[in-house]
């Protein structure tokens, strides 16, 4: 009678099968978890038209709108500047998280895709937990993110942003922190999406009230000035939180209210999108299962 080849075993004849094939311990998790970030990574690269679209939007808004209200908008002293700031420097901290914003979505309506037809819809089934193969995905998407908000930058950097030099380094956490949270906002919004068709409806109802009613593009004491209740709309928005916790760390400075909205809204989406991927528990269960088996 043959036994079962096990994890560690033989696999054959002289060879053996990687320690580490079958277990569900950290080292499967971080092989697990390295797989999926690859992946994302390498199919992003190969894309070099994701790259380049990604940073048409924030381009045209700092080289053509930006110059054309140089002279209307500009900020005066306020923290976490030092002095009076022309208009293009104020919006770049906004525009590079935009560009997570729409990577955020991007990277849920891939997940709308892979999880009815693609990858994650075998990986939804396989015997590691579903939050470790919805947190792979985000950091995935988030690493993608940084790597485009610091394009921008670079090229933002011959436009006289007046950044300092250790503003780049600082940022990198706050970056990583505004990713998370829009990664695990976009990776809830996909979970209640059903068909790929809906989810761009999805997006505009999203992206475009969250980017515009922030304080990305203009400082919110002057939206106070015309609105009252605007101004509440964008204190309540994260998207807000997460510009001002970029603008911050890019002059060296730290804003814990900003920190603490951006995390909390960042365990509080993810958690709800683990619930809701959960077939046993969550919208998934409604669905039939990842694939959506019912009409």
């Amino acid at each position: 009678m043959s036994t079962p080849v096990t994890a560690g075993s033989q696999a054959g004849p002289g060879r053996r099968a990687p320690a580490h094939l079958g277990r569900l311990d950290a080292l499967g998790y971080l092989i697990c978890l390295g797989g999926i970030v690859r992946r994302e990574l390498l199919r992003f690269f190969n894309q070099k038209e994701r790259f380049f679209s990604a940073m048409v939007r924030p381009l045209v808004w700092l080289f053509i709108f930006a110059a054309g209200f140089r002279n209307t908008l500009g900020v005066s002293i306020e923290p976490p500047y030092q002095t009076y700031v022309l208009y293009e420097v104020y919006v770049v901290p906004g525009l590079a998280v935009m560009i997570q914003l729409f990577n955020g979505m991007q990277s849920s309506l891939s997940m709308v895709y892979d999880r009815e037809v693609g990858s994650m819809k075998v990986l939804l089934t396989s015997p590691y937990p579903r939050w470790l193969l919805l947190l792979a995905k985000l950091v995935a998407g988030v690493c993608v993110s940084v790597v485009q908000a610091y394009a921008f930058l670079a090229v933002a950097y011959f436009w006289e942003t007046d950044i300092p030099p250790v503003g780049y380094l600082a940022a990198l956490p706050a970056f990583l922190a505004s990713g998370l949270m829009l990664g695990a906002i976009g990776l809830f919004l996909s979970s209640l999406v059903r068909q790929l068709e809906n989810f761009a409806s999805v997006m505009n109802f999203v992206i475009f009230p969250m980017f515009f009613a922030s304080s990305a593009l203009y400082p919110l004491w002057r939206i106070r000035e015309s609105s009252e209740t605007l101004y509440w709309i964008c204190q309540c928005n994260p998207f807000s939180h997460a510009v001002q916790l970029v603008r911050f760390a890019l002059y060296g400075q730290f804003e814990p209210t900003a920190c603490a909205v951006v995390v909390g809204t960042t365990l509080a989406f993810f958690a709800l999108a683990v619930v809701a991927y959960d077939p046993g528990r969550g919208i998934m269960a409604r669905r039939g299962g990842p694939a959506g088996d019912t009409a």
